[in-house]
This record gives structure tokens, C-alpha cells and sequence, in this order.
């Protein structure tokens, strides 16, 4: 690697947010934010620290203080055997300990402080946004960023801009994370069993559901359920439609990530259900 450019600021300034923009003109694919390696658009190692119940937490992730996921995202970033990458940070010290813990401390650093970026204005917004509704953005597209926040509210952000004469479309991901003073949202089991139910039961075919568990995870659930067919032909394509559906409802719904759906069938209804 040849070059680290350091993109730094006050927390909640508008960093994230502008990230994809200044690697562009930068011309780097590989971004290091809040404990993620992200690459052409896809987050390749790390865990963010907008996962963290506690902002102690958080700051620990961000700075890769754990060495299980240094050593993640040290090795992820030697495999991309990238030419330069964007570090965010919010202060040069903050920067200096990121390099250090993934062993980039040696390469040249090019400073890009928030405020060559963005006007006090915009800095501002920035603030009162993260302050009032404790909005985090994630350099990251919605469907890469729901893989690794199972459970929380991720909102797509996407904008066009021109960069060196050309027109550039990027998507980042906006969320509120655990440790925000707004609070968390919780969702049962119930309800989660519920949904399951109501999208087998509307999939033509099928006369009834019963039996659902759910187990879950940091990275998401998996699910499993009973279902009672009302017809013999296309059997297994219409298990996989009931599949398909839970699948559907429980991400669109909850924005829980769903790691697997499990659909068994015990019995065939014959006659009237």
C-alpha cells in the first residue's frame, strides 16, 4: 500500500456521509470506518462499532482494541492488496492508533480535515441530525449493512454526484445505533411467529402452519415451521414458495437478517381443511 488518506472531524460532522465522495476524488475503493473494512461498496471484514451497546464500546471497536478483530481486518486488508485506503477518524491521534493496531503505521498519511469537505453549514446539520434523531450513516449499501445490523433500522440513502467529469451513483445506509440516547426497540418471539404464520397461510396450497420456532442470534434468526399442505403435485416447489415468503415478510417487516428457513411438512390435508 502506498498511501492512507485520513479523513477527520468532531464526531458527528458529516464524515460517513461524505466518505464515499472523498474516495472518489481520491481514487481509492477501500474505506476503514467505525470498525469496517469496506470495499467497492461491500463491507469484506470487521464488526461496526454502531453494534455496541456503550459508546465506551463503540470507541473500543473503532479503534480495532479487540485482537480477534484486529487480526480480521488486518488480514482482510493485506488480501486486498489495495493501493491506498480511506481511514476516518476523529482526531489524527485516533487515526495514528487504527494504523498501528492494523500495522499500517508506516505508509505516508495525506490529512483531509472534515472541514476541506464540507461548509459549517452542512457540519451543523450534520450535528443537530445525530444530536436530535441520533442518526448514524454507514459508507455502505442498505443490503450489506442489514447483513450485519439484524434487528435494527437501516434506511437507504443514495445520491448522484460528478467527480473528474463523470457522473457517480453511490447508496449509504442510515441507522441509529444501540447506544443512542433515543433507546432500542425489542421484538418478541410472538410477534415474530405471528408473521411466519400469516405468510405461510397466503401461499395458495397450504391449509395450515403450525409449530414455529425461532432461534436467534447476533447475526440474525433461524426459523423453523410446520406447515399442512391441501395438494400432493409440485410438493417441494411450493415449500420452497412458503420459504420464500416467511423469508420476505420477516426482513421487509423487522429488518432482522434471516439466516435460514427450515419448512417441514408431517401430514397432507385431504379434504376439506
Amino acid at each position: 500500500m502506498k498511501t492512507i488518506y485520513a479523513l477527520i472531524g468532531p464526531s458527528g460532522t458529516g464524515k460517513s456521509h461524505r466518505a464515499s465522495m472523498v474516495a472518489v476524488d481520491k481514487g481509492t475503493e477501500a474505506i476503514i470506518d467505525d470498525g469496517l473494512l469496506i470495499y467497492r461498496g461491500r463491507i469484506v471484514a470487521g464488526r461496526s462499532a454502531k453494534r455496541e451497546a456503550t459508546r465506551t464500546a463503540a470507541v473500543r471497536r473503532a479503534i480495532f482494541d479487540d485482537p480477534e478483530h484486529r487480526s480480521q481486518v488486518a488480514q482482510a486488508v493485506a488480501s486486498l492488496n489495495a493501493d491506498s485506503v480511506l481511514v476516518l477518524g476523529t482526531s489524527r491521534h485516533m487515526v495514528e492508533r487504527i494504523l498501528t493496531a492494523l500495522g499500517l503505521e508506516d505508509i505516508p498519511i495525506e490529512w483531509v480535515p472534515i472541514e476541506t469537505v464540507a461548509s459549517p453549514d452542512e457540519r451543523r446539520l450534520a450535528q443537530y441530525i445525530r444530536q436530535s434523531e441520533g442518526k448514524h450513516v454507514i459508507p455502505a449499501p442498505t443490503m450489506e449493512v442489514q447483513k450485519s445490523f439484524s434487528g435494527y433500522l437501516v434506511d437507504p440513502l443514495r445520491f448522484i454526484f460528478r467527480r473528474k467529469g463523470r457522473q457517480v451513483e453511490v447508496e449509504k445506509s442510515i441507522v441509529r445505533p444501540t447506544y443512542s440516547s433515543m433507546g432500542r426497540f425489542y421484538i418478541a418471539d410472538t410477534v415474530l411467529s405471528a408473521i411466519v404464520v400469516h405468510a405461510g397461510h397466503r401461499v395458495p396450497g397450504i391449509a395450515r402452519v403450525s409449530r414455529v420456532m425461532v432461534q436467534s442470534s447476533q447475526d440474525g434468526i433461524l426459523i423453523q415451521v410446520d406447515v399442512t399442505p391441501a395438494v400432493t403435485r409440485n410438493l417441494f416447489s411450493l415449500l420452497r414458495q412458503v420459504q420464500a415468503e416467511i423469508r420476505q415478510d420477516i426482513e421487509m417487516m423487522t429488518s432482522i437478517n434471516v439466516l435460514g428457513v427450515r419448512v417441514e411438512t408431517r401430514r397432507i390435508l385431504i379434504g376439506p381443511s
